[in-house]
């Protein structure tokens, strides 16, 4: 679906893309299998314009409850089994946007899958949804789950074009792939501010135990300015006055947030591997910078090679979801600063890269990985091969 059109916005002309996503291809695939089909994601990613695109694609009779009005709310909050079945008597799929919102939701999507199996339903939510607990219990071995992110590189080049992708690779690395900072061009500052003044990461607020919200920001702009360090909780702790185990749980919750998410390191027979570290990356570029106020263009930056790495990892870790990835994802260092920037392992190999935005500068895999682990394939990712590593061609 490549539906594009015009609106006004304060009397500016903005063009407003609906990008094809890669998730619909996930969801077509478990369609009308007797299970429900959950889409989480952080906020704003575009969650409600799958549902219209999964409405306009669909060639059935589809009822939508949107959880943001009150009465839908209710009518949802504490349903019998016949209720259910008299509101969606003449449709086949039913799709639910906004279901945090809903109390007990959980245990009224069992309701509907259990009683009515032939029907698909469809859900999407805040990360309230994990962070309340309120899906997985009731659910457990009826749904399929999927995290929705903002636009991947893949659907850009998808949508735009690889040159144009490409022209477009600074402005990613600083503004991010949020969809209305695509959309708004000349207006990614105002948006940034507006999602990360808490928006992005409420759901936190509202459902869990947390005395100090200013902690969380503290917390994520100290992350942000360690991008591609390695993170130790006991030193974030005395920067912010908190336990290690304060810390621990702070960054697990702004995992579920999908705000950002680690890298362990990995080791198996290499002495002196470190084996226990983690580093931390932010789903989106943009909203890292938004965090310590900084837009300005690469060539004024000390920071371009985190924002490189992160910006490069991020998607990768993006196009994994996408596609079904079964291996697992690490960095790898020995306590003598030996490192390589990120690993996968799958099949039976490990598969290792270091990211340079500079083309002149080309390492080579340090001897003590390639002897330790000879099974290993190498490369090097720079802004003139990452399409092929973040769109998996």
């Amino acid at each position: 679906l490549q539906l594009k059109k015009f609106v006004s916005l304060q009397s500016v002309k903005v063009l407003i893309i609906m990008v094809y996503r890669l998730i619909k291809e996930q969801i077509y695939k478990r369609l009308y299998r007797g299970k429900v089909i959950i889409v989480v994601g952080p906020r704003q990613v575009g969650k409600t314009t799958l549902l219209r695109m999964l409405t306009a694609d669909s060639d059935r009779k589809v009822v939508v409850w949107n959880c943001d009005e009150p009465d839908v709310r209710r009518k949802l909050a504490e349903p019998t089994s016949t209720q259910l079945g008299a509101e969606t008597a003449n449709a086949d799929l039913i799709l639910i946007d906004e279901a945090q919102r809903v109390q007990n939701i959980g245990i009224t999507l069992k309701l509907l899958v259990d009683n009515y199996p032939e029907k698909q339903v469809v859900v999407t939510g805040s990360s309230a949804i994990e962070l309340s607990n309120s899906i997985n219990e009731p659910l457990t071995g009826r749904k399929y789950e999927y995290v929705m992110f903002p636009f991947s590189a893949e659907e850009l080049v998808k949508e735009f074009g690889a040159v144009e992708e490409r022209r477009m690779l600074e402005h990613r690395l600083i503004y991010g792939s949020y969809p209305e900072v695509v959309n708004l061009m000349g207006e990614e500052r105002e948006t940034l501010t507006n999602l990360v003044s808490s928006y992005l990461y409420k759901d936190i607020f509202s459902f869990q135990d947390v005395r100090k919200p200013e902690i969380i920001e503290q917390l994520l702009q100290a992350l942000a300015l360690q991008v591609g360090s390695e993170v130790s909780f006991n030193e974030l702790g005395r920067l912010l006055g908190l336990t290690s185990i304060t810390v621990q749980r702070y960054i697990d919750l702004l995992e579920k947030s999908y705000v950002v998410f680690h890298l362990r390191s990995f080791s198996r027979n290499v002495r002196n591997e470190l084996k226990k570290s983690r580093k931390i990356y932010f789903y989106d570029n943009g909203v890292r910078n938004a965090l310590i106020g900084d837009y300005k263009p690469l060539a004024l930056r000390n920071d371009t090679g985190a924002l490189w790495e992160n910006y490069a990892i991020s998607e990768r870790m993006k196009h994994n979801s996408y596609s079904g990835f079964y291996g697992k994802s690490y960095f790898w260092r020995t306590q003598q600063q030996q490192e390589v920037d990120y690993l996968e392992d799958y099949d039976g190999i490990l598969h290792a890269y270091e990211f340079k935005w500079s083309p002149t500068k080309q390492p080579r895999l340090t001897d003590t990985f390639a002897k330790g682990y000879p099974d290993h394939a190498f490369a090097v990712i720079t802004p003139e091969n990452y399409q092929e590593f973040v769109c998996g061609k």
